[in-house]
């Protein structure tokens, strides 16, 4: 009684009238602007402030209505955030309690800031219980702190101890966990860059790995065993060695399921996805299968994992020929009821992957019966093959790959002189726009195109194609998610493709 007696002397002096917060009651308020700029946001009608103050006012984004509702929705948003709902099923039971426990801790500064000692501390004991049953570090020592200076109050020395020894103990383990995130975020930052810019980062990595196995030996703490994984799954990437990277991951699950209270949903679709990319490296599409359809089970069908799963999956048919499999496997994606909410760079993407699927049924269809079936009526070939194809700079490579299906689509039709104009403005990218360091592979593909050229599209008069094949080959394909890497076929195998095809005529 005595904390409730506390909670409201402190709510009637600074209560407010009324809390703006989004929830169902709400949103049901049709003519709202509040609802109306809520509404247009979850259907990805705005692009930029332009869009939404012509959109809600029909005026510039410096009209002070706009702005004044722009300040006063981010503040409904924000206040909505302290009422989420995270006792969903989809929501793991690590998650749930992390974020209870940092809403409760927000709770406890808001009532020492107010003099409600008696109070922040009952609420701190409960944070602490849960936190030591999650280990969460930050948590603990946090709540540890304010616990100790309650104890040193009222004079409890046996407590005080106790609270002094979490508060020790833990920071240890944050420390710990700190150093770990460090490590980690260093690879990710360089992960990516090309390997002429990447010598650091391979000199560094082993050392890397090595910490954190010292660290997790160390400290019993579920983040820096995650780190630890992730960095070694990391390193064996870089070397090529899928077999154990493979082997780090399905560690990395086994950890996860003898220690289901630290499950959460990111981590395991981490490692799940680092799989499938090791699978699609190795060109192995049994067990690529088997990995994608094991773990599709773990999230719920629409979700962002899921259609990123089903990528790779797809991905994964086209650079093993399982070219019937791939067709079921966008026909599966592109059915879900959610398809159509994807956007951005995730959404050229499966364009392209449509693309490319016609080009191989158009392909194939002539000597399969089971292809001619899969014929598509909504893909207008005329359409695509008149379309210039302009992507802004940093999306060229998908630019560059819808080219490339023009002059495979018009190859197929024996239109040497539309073929021709497609490698001329091809070969123009590669002298011009695609840096040689990131994107060796296809500019080799070009070259190997532009004597195909030269030899009037007859594959057996070629010259001077070895030079170039052999440099395609000496890169080997890589992807990780960047766009810029990304092969709906592999290049090699698309050149094999267009030679045996000519030849075939």
């Amino acid at each position: 009684m005595k904390n409730l007696i506390e909670i409201s002397k402190i709510v009637t002096k600074k209560k407010v009238r009324k809390i703006e917060i989004f929830d169902d009651h709400s949103l049901k308020h049709k003519n709202s602007k509040f609802n109306e700029f809520y509404e247009a946001l979850m259907a990805n009608k705005f692009k930029n402030d332009r869009d939404a103050s012509s959109y809600l006012y029909s005026c510039s984004p410096t009209d002070d209505k706009y702005r004044q509702l722009k300040s006063r929705f981010r503040k409904r948003l924000l206040n909505t955030l302290f009422f989420l709902d995270v006792n969903r099923p989809s929501a793991s039971g690590y998650d749930r309690a992390y974020y209870s426990c940092n809403k409760d801790w927000t709770l406890v500064k808001i009532l020492l800031s107010n003099n409600a000692k008696m109070t922040a501390s009952a609420l701190a004991r409960q944070i602490l219980t849960t936190a030591l049953k999650f280990k969460f570090a930050d948590v603990i020592v946090n709540c540890s702190r304010i616990l100790r200076e309650h104890c040193a109050t009222i004079g409890d020395e046996k407590n005080y101890e106790t609270y002094d020894q979490y508060s020790k103990q833990y920071q240890d383990v944050l420390d710990a966990e700190i150093r770990s995130e460090e490590l980690y975020q260093r690879v990710v930052m360089n992960y990516h860059k090309p390997p002429s810019k990447n010598s650091d980062l391979e000199e560094k990595i082993d050392i890397y790995c090595q910490a954190l196995v010292g660290l997790s030996e160390t400290f019993d703490s579920p983040i820096i065993i995650y780190n630890m994984y992730l960095v070694w799954a990391y390193r064996y990437e870089m070397l090529a060695d899928y077999n154990s990277a493979l082997e780090v991951c399905e560690r990395a699950e086994k950890y996860i399921e003898e220690n289901p209270l630290y499950y959460q949903d990111d981590k395991l679709a981490t490692f799940q996805l680092k799989k499938m990319s090791a699978h699609l490296h190795m060109r192995d599409f049994a067990r690529g299968r088997e990995n994608a359809e094991k773990a599709l089970q773990s999230f719920p069908e629409g979700s962002p994992n899921w259609f990123e799963f089903m990528e790779y999956y797809l991905l994964i048919a086209l650079h093993t020929d399982n070219y019937i499999q791939a067709v079921a496997i966008y026909n599966r994606t592109t059915s879900n009821s959610k398809f159509r909410k994807i956007t951005g760079t995730q959404k050229e993407k499966w364009k392209i992957y449509d693309i490319y699927l016609n080009y191989i049924i158009e392909s194939q269809s002539s000597t399969s019966p089971v292809f001619r079936a899969q014929r598509r009526k909504n893909f207008r070939l005329s359409r695509f093959l008149n379309d210039p194809i302009l992507y802004p700079k940093d999306q060229r490579i998908f630019t560059v790959l819808q080219v490339i299906a023009q002059l495979l689509f018009l190859l197929e039709k024996r239109s040497f002189n539309a073929v021709a104009e497609r490698i001329d403005r091809l070969k123009g990218y590669a002298n011009r726009q695609l840096k040689k360091e990131e994107f060796n592979r296809v500019i080799q593909f070009i070259r190997l195109l532009q004597q195909l050229m030269r030899a009037d599209f007859n594959p057996d008069a070629m010259t001077n194609t070895d030079k170039y094949y052999n440099k395609l080959i000496e890169t080997p394909f890589t992807y990780r998610g960047l766009i810029t890497e990304l092969e709906v076929i592999p290049y090699e195998k698309l050149w094999e493709m267009i030679t045996n095809r000519l030849r075939k005529e």
